[in-house]
């Protein structure tokens, strides 16, 4: 029988180490041709929206679908985990914490593999609840020692950066009054629903990587042209999706300062088969848009443990 696991159990059972092997491990897959994902769909009505994604893993012998609602009464996320082999429904997963993990560990994955070696300091630009695991992914993969931190609102930087240093111990969070004061690091997470650009290409530094994952919707832009101009390397977890859905790309190429050839996916440095940092100077960009697949990786990892564990419930 199929278990249902509540988001309790999924911040109980799933930890930023196992998402951030579950999801490199899944990106290599999908570089094998192991991994099978399907861009998000979208229908309205009544003024809200229904999102469906989905997904298969041959290696983990499962397959999954992600849907969630956005109406006036907030959003609401559930995965529903399949058998490969048998069709059966192995989990009813509620997924907003689960989506919260998977969409830092997938920044995390980038920063690994795109960001400088020594890299210490990190800007971030956003301080809500996506924002909470950015950070700590990106702390999992680099020995980072000082953060900025910056949002419009003032009260929000200070909560973000008291709950953050409790959490990450050894890291000094400051908050900042502009946007500018921010970008002079290592490393930049921008993790807002603006749609506007955040992050200026002029303030950046050489070697700086920059993992935009707030945004995924054409509406929305958090980088200006000028930071797509610099960028030596630009990646995405899903060209397909990056097509309909980063603002910041789709409007480059439409002005003609981008060609979607320049713009590749992660799985394809993650397995090896294609360099992207080629200098400490370049400056790289991860585009994260949260694809199925992610969520059926972390998705197993919750199922495996709830078995081992007998949590959740049968229905």
């Amino acid at each position: 029988m199929p278990l249902f696991l509540t988001e309790t159990d999924v911040t109980q059972l799933l930890t930023m180490r196992e998402t951030l092997d579950a999801v490199e491990s899944v990106f290599k897959s999908q570089a094998a041709g192991d991994a099978t994902n399907e861009p998000r769909r979208r229908v309205r009505a009544k003024g809200s929206v229904l999102m469906t994604m989905s997904g298969a893993v041959e290696s983990l012998g499962m397959f999954g679908l992600k849907s969630y609602t956005v109406a006036r009464g907030g959003a609401r996320f559930y995965v529903s985990l399949f058998d490969a082999a048998s069709g059966e429904l192995l989990a009813f997963i509620e997924a907003d914490k689960l989506g919260q993990m998977r969409t830092g560990a997938a920044s995390g994955v980038a920063t690994k593999y795109l960001a400088r070696e020594d890299a210490k300091t990190v800007g971030i630009y956003g301080t809500g609840w996506q924002a909470q695991s950015q950070l700590e992914a990106v702390c999992a993969v680099r020995d980072i020692e000082r953060v900025k931190v910056y949002s419009r609102a003032v009260e929000n930087r200070a909560r973000f950066c008291l709950e953050m240093s409790a959490q990450l111990n050894d890291v000094n969070l400051t908050p900042v009054e502009t946007p500018q004061e921010a970008a002079d690091a290592d490393i930049l997470i921008t993790i807002t629903s603006s749609r506007e650009p955040v992050l200026l290409g002029e303030w950046l530094k050489p070697g700086a990587h920059i993992n935009a994952a707030g945004g995924n919707s054409v509406l929305r832009c958090e980088l200006d042209d000028k930071v797509i101009r610099r960028a030596n390397f630009i990646a995405v977890d899903s060209i397909e999706q990056a097509r309909i859905e980063s603002g910041e790309f789709v409007n480059a190429v439409e002005k003609g300062m981008l060609v979607w050839e320049r713009v590749r996916e992660i799985r394809h440095v993650v397995n090896g088969a294609m360099k992207g940092r080629k200098s400490d100077d370049d400056i790289t960009i991860f585009k994260s848009l949260g694809i199925a697949i992610e969520d059926v990786a972390a998705a197993a990892v919750i199922y495996r443990k709830a078995k081992e564990q007998n949590a959740g419930r049968e229905i």
